[in-house]
């Protein structure tokens, strides 16, 4: 059975330092047509189950704890038995969303997930958030950025547990060195390929993006 990714967007808010935006996120699903996992339970849980179509969820990965990542976490763990799994670095932002309800396992650097006989490599990409991950799987050729790679530049550094030099760090260390055929599916808008970011990191790093 061949891996595929499904996509669906959903929309909400994003909260954070006291303020609130209307947001569409992205919601991916790798897998086949008998088991998968979610990057990212954004806002829908009965979006998402109706897109897993019966499915056997495997897990719910996120890239990082900002709200409108994680908002339908708990609901869809709740309706599929599927662990919730989070970096630690993030478990503060975790817990301003769901204060009640703790991850059930951690990701690391270098963790290897594996579902409908595809594998995908945890990169620890600090920056956007502390405990911000991408998921990188070779067989598919994409990468999973959340919202620490976009088309068009990193991810926004201008508030609480975020840091511009640290994404760009990660950015240059652990992304622009993947293939540059490599899609980036990214946590909001539309998808890249790294061989198009990679020429533009100074740009980025000298505007302060």
């Amino acid at each position: 059975m061949t891996t595929r990714i499904d996509h669906l967007v959903t929309s909400g808010t994003f909260s954070l330092d006291g303020g609130t935006w209307d947001v569409d996120n992205n919601v991916w699903i790798v897998g086949d047509d008998f088991e998968a996992i979610v990057i990212d339970a954004a806002h829908d849980a009965d979006a998402i189950l109706a897109a897993l179509g019966g499915r056997t969820l495997r897990a719910i990965v996120c890239t990082h704890a900002h709200n409108d990542h994680i908002d339908a976490a708990p609901a869809l763990a709740k309706a599929t038995g599927a662990p919730i799994l989070l970096h630690d670095d993030d478990l503060p932002l975790w817990q301003q969303t769901h204060p009640d309800h703790a991850p059930d396992g951690s990701l690391s650097d270098g963790q290897e997930i594996s579902v409908a006989g595809t594998s995908l490599r945890v990169l620890h990409t600090p920056g956007h958030a502390p405990g911000a991950v991408c998921l990188y799987s070779a067989g598919l050729a994409t990468v999973f950025t959340g919202d620490t790679l976009f088309q068009g530049g990193p991810g926004a550094t201008g508030r609480s547990f975020s840091h511009f030099p640290t994404i760009v760090d990660s950015i240059r260390d652990r992304l622009l060195t993947l293939p540059a055929e490599t899609s980036v599916r990214t946590g909001h808008g539309d998808a890249t390929v790294i061989g198009d970011e990679a020429p533009h990191l100074d740009e980025w790093i000298t505007r302060g993006h």
